[in-house]
């Protein structure tokens, strides 16, 4: 018997996979968090993607330039596919329902895999922090990429991940940087809504001991905690927020991509880009404008 249908859409996730183990984890990690989302399981290949060996063997079996590149093309869509059909069958295994999703691509990875969100009218990007192209597309080009340009909130998903930091995706707390800026608003509002069983910790970052804490909604526990390190350093106002939701032992960290700019960098893009290379669980940053 099929399940009665309530009207509520569940949540839409797309998540780039190249079958490397960063995106492996990727997919074990986030369906832990998001346990009842719908996946596109989403691999680029850009041609020619078929493997050195599988591309000598193609050579000697085309007469013409023309009919090589023919062979490459369709072997290498095949190969593709078969690769992405390994990361449905892990999606499903972590309980989502999921479909797989191929899409050729000349470069500009980042920029595929946010238009194809906007296609498919995705609540979240989930990416692992080695990106879509393993190696090749380390932390610095597709996954910062895919942050600076998505219309919808992207979460990044480190690799490896340490036994206790499973533990604390598994039931961990939802820790959101502020600094009463809207953008800080923005991915509060997010994580409150992606992450409803969660508990909440809102942390200020204080630089100065006479700046007034925000307020915390309802159901919220505020944290104001000093800086760690030089005053107006992203990369110290980073490290304050990583050691904070390691001493909580946060599930995930949410930041706004942007914050109130200006001589208090806090929660700007310098901010926000530091967070993910030291946050070591995963980062849910939410884009500073609406989506869509």
């Amino acid at each position: 018997m099929s399940a009665p249908d309530t009207g509520v859409r569940s949540l839409r996730v797309l998540v780039g996979y190249d079958g490397s183990p960063s995106a492996v984890n990727a997919i074990e990690a986030a369906a832990m968090l998001l346990p009842s989302a719908t996946a596109s399981i989403l691999h680029l290949w850009e041609p020619p993607f078929t493997s050195p060996e599988l591309r000598h063997r193609l050579t000697f079996r085309a007469d013409t330039m023309e009919a090589l590149g023919d062979l490459l093309e369709t072997e290498g869509r095949a190969e593709a596919e078969r690769l992405v059909r390994n990361g449905v069958k892990l999606a499903h295994a972590a309980g989502w329902d999921a479909e797989s999703l191929v899409k050729r691509t000349f470069g500009g990875d980042g920029y595929q895999f946010a238009r194809t969100a906007d296609e498919l009218d995705a609540d979240l990007m989930i990416v692992g922090s080695r990106g879509l192209g393993g190696m090749r597309a380390s932390l610095g080009s597709v996954s910062e990429l895919v942050v600076h340009v998505s219309p919808v909130p992207v979460l990044v998903v480190p690799h490896p991940l340490t036994t206790t930091e499973w533990t604390a995706a598994a039931s961990g707390p939802v820790l959101a940087g502020t600094d009463g800026s809207t953008s800080a608003q923005r991915a509060f509002d997010a994580a409150r809504a992606l992450f409803p069983g969660r508990q909440r910790v809102l942390v200020a970052v204080e630089e100065h001991g006479d700046h007034p804490a925000p307020t915390a909604p309802e159901g919220t526990q505020l944290v104001t905690v000093r800086c760690s390190g030089r005053t107006g350093s992203a990369r110290a106002t980073a490290g304050t927020l990583a050691d904070e939701a390691a001493r909580r032992g946060a599930a995930v960290v949410a930041v706004g991509s942007r914050g109130r700019g200006g001589a208090r960098d806090m929660l700007v893009g310098h901010v926000t880009r530091a967070l993910l290379h030291c946050a070591h669980r995963p980062v849910l940053v939410v884009p500073d404008r609406p989506t869509g």
